[in-house]
């Protein structure tokens, strides 16, 4: 079912910050910053070539991101990113072997203006992995 691994997302407190320090002290290509009001996060993507990261910083008054980053005050590494064929056949698969996925159930478009769904980490040993449509 996974093909590839897509991208780690990373939380930050400060997404101008972490875009420089990963352009200029790095030397990464990194795009613009994209808002995502009905996800709660603002993001930019290191592009690596064979992968990428993602900075992500929490954007409106109910992300996701906020919460992690009160856990997690210098910030760090919030999931990763593996790609599949069919998000739908995916997503019964893993529902029939009592895999919990977050929020509805049902695939949400993501930042790539792709098909994504989040599995729960209890599922993955501690780790929040996003599937994301190839």
């Amino acid at each position: 079912m996974i093909k590839k691994f897509n991208h780690v997302a990373i939380a930050v407190k400060d997404l101008a910050r972490a875009k420089k320090i990963y352009k200029e002290i790095l030397g990464g290509d990194v795009s613009e910053v994209s808002h995502y009001k009905n996800h709660g996060v603002s993001v930019c993507f290191v592009n690596l070539g064979n992968t990428k990261i993602e900075l992500m910083q929490p954007f409106g008054s109910d992300s996701p991101i906020e919460k992690f980053l009160l856990k997690n005050n210098s910030g760090g590494i919030h999931h990763i990113c593996l790609e599949v064929d069919d998000i739908f056949k995916t997503r019964d698969h893993l529902l029939k072997n009592n895999i919990s996925i977050i929020g509805d159930k049902e695939p949400k478009i993501g930042a790539h203006n792709k098909p994504v769904l989040f599995l729960h980490p209890k599922d993955f040993f501690g780790t929040l992995i996003e599937l994301e449509q190839e």
